[in-house]
């Protein structure tokens, strides 16, 4: 998956509803004149605290415009991105994905060249400008599961934004499949266990946000209206450039 492609980040809906709930007051970005949906947005979502560890939690400025009072009001509410698990490809192409899965534990690349030496050459030239990152990780797990140190954690997932950014790999296709994400999740998840705050980047939310749209509409999953005006919120945020009327439909992704 390639971050850097920025024609993926919006899907035709979420192009739509930025487009919708766009206005200006007296020359002032409102992002929307619903006044009373943007209020009636809980700061969190009805989501039972067992479960939250399943979503990663990203704040979002609300800001709405009080005609009596002449005024702007700012609120901070969250976005909850549901995480979706990686699938392991059938034929037995991702093993290594497979035993991490059951074993609850991260794809380490470094100790799978330890382990398989037949994989070394193969992982050394796919991430020859990024051992030290891999390394990083390995280190910081190990000592994560020897101390408990959440802070290991978030060393490690900002590590692994930096890989997706130039993911797939020959490795990845061949027999680590999509470890970076099936990483990427752990680490959410742990942080999350750990109840550690940490922040990612714009474009990696943007493709949790993308998986996860995907994954509802394979599965025909109900509408979530408010998280559909929350993700429009954070795109509007995040990706201002983006509702620029000088922009066409040829800049975005329209399915």
């Amino acid at each position: 998956m390639d971050l850097k492609k920025s024609r993926n980040l919006l899907s035709k809906s979420e192009f739509k509803q930025i487009k919708k709930s766009r206005t200006r007051v007296d020359g002032k970005k409102v992002v929307t004149d619903d006044v009373n949906k943007l209020k009636s947005l809980k700061v969190t979502p009805d989501i039972p605290s067992r479960e939250k560890i399943h979503y990663y939690r990203e704040p979002i400025w609300i800001e709405y415009y009080i005609p009596k009072e002449s005024r702007f009001a700012y609120e901070i509410k969250f976005l909850f991105v549901k995480l979706v698990d990686v699938v392991p490809r059938k034929g037995g192409i991702d093993e290594i994905l497979e035993q991490a899965i059951e074993n609850n534990e991260i794809i380490d690349p470094i100790r799978i060249m330890e382990k398989f030496p037949k994989y070394k050459d193969e992982i050394r030239n796919s991430y020859r400008n990024f051992m030290l990152l891999l390394e990083k990780i390995s280190l910081n797990q190990e000592q994560y599961l020897e101390s408990d140190d959440p802070e290991f954690l978030k060393s490690s997932i900002y590590a692994t934004e930096t890989l997706m950014k130039y993911e797939p790999t020959l490795a990845s296709l061949e027999f680590l499949g999509e470890f970076v994400m099936y990483n990427l999740i752990w680490f959410i998840r742990k942080l999350n266990e750990h109840k550690k705050q940490f922040s990612l980047e714009d474009e990696t939310i943007a493709l949790l946000i993308q998986i996860r749209n995907k994954f509802w509409e394979e599965n025909n999953l109900p509408e979530d209206p408010d998280f559909e005006l929350f993700s429009a919120l954070f795109y509007e945020q995040a990706f201002p450039h983006r509702g620029a009327e000088a922009l066409s439909a040829e800049d975005f992704l329209l399915d």
